[in-house]
C-alpha cells in the first residue's frame, strides 16, 4: 500500500509539474525579478537617478498637482525612499484611468516623461496577475499555480525519501543527465522552507478574490458586508466634496503631526482627496521601510485646518494578514534578507526546469520524438530561455526606443511590452520548430542581448559601469552587473550545450 501511495505521488508529482510547470516559471522568474523593482525601474527611468533626498518640497508638489491635474477628484503623492527617490503623483485622468508623474523630491518639478512601466510598473504586476485583466483570470491562474506547488512541494518530499541525502549529492561532473537529477533535488531540498512560505503566503494575500464570499459570511447581519469589511479590516474614512471652493492647508504641518503620532516613522504616501473642495481631505498611511508588515496605520486630516478627523490601526488578525503579505513582497529596508529572496527565486526556477528536462530525458528515450515530448520540448524551452530572452529585450526596446516613439496609436510603454511578448513568442515558436537544439541558440541569444543592453545603457545614459561602481550608485551598476552575469552564464551553458552536440549524434542530449 505504502509502494502503491508513493507512486500515485510521483505520477502526480510528475504531470502537475509538466502541466503547470511553464505558468510556475513565468511566477518565480518575475517574482524573483520584482525583488529588485525598484532597482530596475532605476536603470530603465534614467531620470530619476537621483540621490534620496534629506526633505521633500510637498507644497511645490501641490503646485505641480494643480498644473498636471487641476480637475482631478484625488491625487496621490508617494513620497521617495533610498530605493524609489522620486515623488510620484498618481491622479485618475477624465475616464477614470489612473496616470502617474514622477516629481524631483527637492523642487516638485515633474520630471520628464520615461514612457516606461519598468519593473514596478510591469514586471511586479506580471509576477501575480499575468497582465491577464479579464475577470481576473490572471489572478485566479496564479492562485492554481499556487496551489499546484504546494502539491508539488509536499509530493516531492515522498517522492524522494532521502532529502538529507540529497542536500549534499551534487555531482556536476557527472554526465549531464545525472547532475540535472542532483541539481533538481538540490534546489528543492534547499530552498524548500522559502519556496513553501512563498506560495503559502502569496495564496494568503489575495484571499479575497480567492474567497469573495468570506466578507459575507463574516458579516451577513450588515447591509454592505464587503463595505463593513473594509473599513474594519482596511480604514476606510470618506466625505462628499462640498461642491464650495476651498484652500489646503500646509501637508508640511500635517506630515510633521503624523510622524509625532508614529514615533518619528514617515507615511509611504499622502493622498489628498477633493483638492480645491471645501471638504477635502488628507489621507496618510504609515511607511513600513523599518518592518515586515505592510502597515495600514492611518491618519485623515481635514484639508483646509489641517485638524485630524479620523485614526486607523488594524486589528490583530489584519495585521497578521499584513504581516504575511510583507513578508511575501518584501519592501522593507534589509538589503541581506533581500538578496536571500533573490537566491531562493533563483533555486526555485532552477529546480523547475532540471524538473522540466528531467522529464523530457526519460520520455524521449522511451518514445522517441514523437507526440507529447515534442510538444513539452518547446514549452519548455519557450517558457524558460524563451522568457529570459523576452525579458532581457524587454530592457534592450527601453534603451533604444525613442521618448517620444508612437507607433499604431501605442505609445512607449505599450511598445516595450509588446516587444516583450513577440519575442516571447517567437522564442516559443524556435522551440518547437528546432526542438532541443533551440537551448543553444536562445542561451547565445540571451548572452548577446544582456551585454548589448549594458552596452547601451552606457552609451544612451552615459552611466556606465565604471561610473556607477566609482560613485556607489548601486541601483544602476548592480542592474548592469547582474546582466553581465546572466550574459556569462548564458555563453557558458550554450558552450557546454555544443560540446555535447559536438561529441554526439548532432542534437543535443541531456543524457
Amino acid at each position: 500500500m505504502v509502494a502503491s501511495w508513493r507512486e500515485s505521488m510521483r505520477w502526480q508529482h510528475t504531470w502537475v509539474g509538466v502541466v503547470l510547470g511553464a505558468l510556475l516559471f513565468a511566477i518565480f522568474w518575475m517574482g524573483t525579478l520584482s525583488v529588485f523593482d525598484k532597482e530596475i525601474d532605476r536603470w530603465m527611468m534614467p531620470a530619476t537617478r537621483l540621490a534620496p533626498p534629506e526633505s521633500v518640497a510637498l507644497q511645490s508638489a501641490v503646485a505641480s498637482a494643480r498644473q498636471v491635474a487641476p480637475d482631478s477628484p484625488r491625487w496621490r503623492f508617494m513620497l521617495p525612499t533610498s530605493r524609489a527617490p522620486q515623488v510620484r503623483l498618481y491622479h485618475p485622468d477624465a475616464d477614470g484611468r489612473l496616470q502617474s508623474v514622477d516629481l524631483d523630491p527637492r523642487t516638485g518639478r515633474p520630471l520628464p516623461e520615461q514612457g516606461t512601466l519598468a519593473g514596478s510598473g510591469f514586471i511586479f504586476p506580471f509576477h501575480f496577475s499575468l497582465h491577464l485583466k479579464a475577470g481576473q483570470l490572471g489572478y485566479w491562474l496564479v492562485g492554481l499555480a499556487g496551489m499546484a506547488m504546494l502539491t508539488l512541494l509536499v509530493s516531492g518530499l515522498v517522492v524522494h525519501r532521502k532529502p538529507i541525502r540529497d542536500l549534499f549529492t551534487f555531482r556536476p561532473h557527472k554526465r549531464l543527465g545525472r547532475a540535472n537529477l542532483d541539481l533538481h533535488n538540490l534546489t528543492g531540498v534547499v530552498g524548500l522552507p522559502f519556496h513553501f512560505i512563498m506560495t503559502l503566503s502569496g495564496l494568503i494575500i489575495f484571499v479575497n478574490i480567492y474567497f469573495p464570499d468570506a466578507a459575507a459570511l463574516a458579516y451577513d447581519d450588515t447591509a454592505d458586508p464587503q463595505g463593513t469589511f473594509l473599513e474594519e479590516g482596511l480604514g476606510r474614512f470618506n466625505r462628499p466634496p462640498a461642491g464650495e471652493p476651498g484652500s489646503l492647508a500646509s501637508l508640511d504641518i500635517m506630515l510633521s503631526r503624523a510622524r509625532a503620532e508614529w514615533s518619528g516613522e514617515g507615511p509611504a504616501f499622502i493622498r489628498v482627496w477633493h483638492p480645491g473642495d471645501a471638504a477635502s481631505y488628507v489621507e496618510m498611511r504609515r511607511s513600513n521601510q523599518n518592518m515586515v508588515r505592510i502597515n495600514r496605520d492611518q491618519i485623515y486630516f481635514d484639508g483646509g485646518t489641517g485638524e485630524v478627523l479620523y485614526r486607523f490601526e488594524a486589528k490583530p488578525l489584519m495585521k497578521t494578514q499584513r504581516f504575511i503579505a510583507g513578508l511575501h513582497f518584501i519592501q522593507f529596508e534589509h538589503w541581506p534578507l533581500r538578496w536571500l529572496y533573490f537566491g531562493g527565486g533563483l533555486s526555485g526556477c532552477v529546480m523547475i526546469v532540471t524538473g522540466f528536462i528531467f522529464w523530457l530525458q526519460a520520455r524521449r528515450k522511451r518514445h522517441g520524438r514523437q507526440g507529447a515530448v515534442r510538444v513539452v520540448e518547446g514549452l519548455t524551452v519557450g517558457s524558460v530561455t524563451g522568457l529570459i530572452l523576452a525579458t532581457v529585450a524587454f530592457f534592450i526596446a527601453n534603451r533604444l526606443l525613442p521618448l517620444e516613439a508612437r507607433w499604431a496609436g501605442y505609445e512607449r510603454a505599450a511598445l516595450e511590452v509588446w516587444v516583450f511578448f513577440l519575442v516571447w513568442l517567437g522564442a516559443f515558436v524556435h522551440g518547437w520548430l528546432q526542438g532541443s537544439n533551440a537551448w543553444r541558440g536562445q542561451c547565445w541569444a540571451i548572452a548577446g542581448l544582456a551585454v548589448g543592453a549594458v552596452a547601451l545603457n552606457a552609451v544612451t545614459t552615459g552611466d556606465h559601469l565604471l561610473k556607477t561602481l566609482a560613485e556607489g550608485y548601486w541601483p544602476v551598476a548592480g542592474m548592469d552587473l547582474v546582466l553581465l552575469a546572466g550574459a556569462a552564464l548564458a555563453a557558458w551553458c550554450a558552450r557546454r550545450l555544443t560540446q555535447r552536440q559536438t561529441a554526439g549524434s548532432g542534437e543535443v542530449d541531456f543524457g
